[in-house]
Formats: structure tokens, sequence, C-alpha cells
């Protein structure tokens, strides 16, 4: 597959794609062609009836990210076209993982820092090792977030979580961003990649469209009522009971073994 880059790692085995983050000179800070190679992959996967899950992670064991790659401002947002062209690709990146329909699972170790932590944000699961570290620095270097990403930190940490993350830009370690919500676990760094492994395993194990029907109604219930598409979250349980695998499940479970799913 051409990714435009080759700091975007790819793989795809037993149901399970991978993005792995590779720039580790800069602690796997994301450049332009890794924005750019994003939504290459994610439609690579989409497509893919083969993967089920996909895992994001940085390369080295030092870092997830630790943001985009400031080195490269001078150059690539050196004027207004520049920027634009630089924040829509970022924006385009950002919005194929939020739109993927098959679950994400980062895996974070080390340093999660800025656009690192946006990234991992969009992840329907993070997975932290004890010694990785959090923060979003924006008030030191004067930068201002959209409400896209600020509403993603929000939903998952609450309003007065995110306004510590912002308002101090301070590092937070893994206990702490465990106990204000921005990961789901902690584990000990030499157990964090056999226990990402599982559960990624796990996941893909289960039956596709179930795990796309909670995606899908979860995501609505997050949206103002108003907002919410019924008809859509009706249809995705709807596609769950007409189909194979929910035959599949009930003669599985009937004949006391696991279940072969195929998505259909």
């Amino acid at each position: 597959m051409d990714t435009i880059t080759d700091q975007l790692i790819i793989d795809k085995k037993d149901g399970v794609g991978r993005i792995t983050f590779d720039n580790q000179a800069r602690r796997n800070a994301l450049t332009y062609e890794m924005w750019q190679g994003i939504p290459i992959v994610m439609a690579d996967f989409a497509e893919d009836d083969g993967v089920r899950v996909i895992v994001l992670s940085g390369a080295g064991g030092k870092a997830f990210s630790a943001g985009a790659d400031i080195s490269e401002f001078a150059k690539k947002r050196s004027g207004e076209e520049a920027v634009a062209v630089y924040n829509e690709a970022v924006s385009k990146a950002t919005d194929a993982l939020i739109d993927a329909r098959k679950p994400l699972l980062a895996k974070i170790d080390g340093f999660c820092i800025g656009g690192g932590l946006g990234v991992a944000m969009t992840c329907d699961l993070r997975i932290a090792a004890a010694d990785s570290r959090f923060a979003v620095p924006a008030a030191k270097l004067g930068l201002g977030y959209k409400m896209q990403g600020l509403k993603i930190l929000v939903d998952h940490v609450g309003p007065a979580a995110a306004k510590e993350i912002f308002f101090t830009a301070r590092q937070f370690d893994a206990e702490e961003a465990l106990q204000m919500g921005l990961v789901n676990r902690v584990l000990p760094p030499d157990e964090l990649a056999a226990y990402v492994d599982e559960y990624a395993a796990t996941i893909a194990g289960n039956a596709p469209l179930t795990v796309l029907a909670a995606k899908t109604v979860i995501g609505q219930v997050l949206k103002d009522a108003d907002d919410r598409d019924l008809d859509l979250c009706q249809q995705v349980v709807d596609d769950c009971f007409n189909s194979e695998d929910y035959q599949e499940g009930r003669k599985a479970f009937m004949e006391k073994r696991k279940p072969e799913f195929k998505g259909r």
C-alpha cells in the first residue's frame, strides 16, 4: 500500500490492522506526510473485510506521539495558504479516524502530547503503559484549539478536567489520566504489548456487526437529542438480528463452541 511516507508502518494480520507512527528522532511527532497518509490507510482498512479492529501506536517504546512536528512549521506553515493546506491535511486525517466504522484502539507508551493526544482521543479505547505521560501544551505555545478537538476531549473527561488540561498545560502521569478518563487501562510497560494484542484479538473475534452497532449507537447517544439519527440506530440493530452471524452465534452457543463470525 502506498502511504506517501515510510513514517507510517502498516500491518494487517489476524483481523487486526495496525498503524505505527515512526518518527523516533522526534518522539514520533506527526509530519505533514503522516497526516496525509492516515486517510489513505484508513480507507484501505475500511474496504478490507479481514480487518476488524485497528490499533494505533508509536514505534520505539518512548512515545505514542509528541504531537505535530513543529520543526516543519517554518516551511509547511509559512503563510496563510500554506497554513490552510496543512490544516486541511490534519482535518482530513482526524475525520478519517473519527468516522471509522471499525473500532480503534490506541496503544500508548511514553509521551502522548498535543496532537498525539488528539489522535489518541479519536480512538474508541486507549490502553497505556504506567510510565506514559499526557499533555496539551497549547497554552505554552499560544495555540488555539477548534471545537472539534475540544468536544472529543470534553466528551471523555468532562469540562472540569478538560479545563485543567488546557489551563495548566502540564504533563499528567498515567494514573492521573486513568482517573480523569483519558485512558481505559494502565499496564506495567513490559505487559502493555501483550495486553493490547490480546484485547485486539478479542475484539476481532467478536461479531463485527454487533461491534459496529454498539459504536454507532454510542456515537449517536453523545450527540444532542435533536441531532441523533434514530433511524440509523435502528438499522444497525436490525442488521445484527438479520445477519448470518446472529444465527452462527446462537448455534455456536448451543454447541458450546467458539463462533466463527463473517461480518454478514
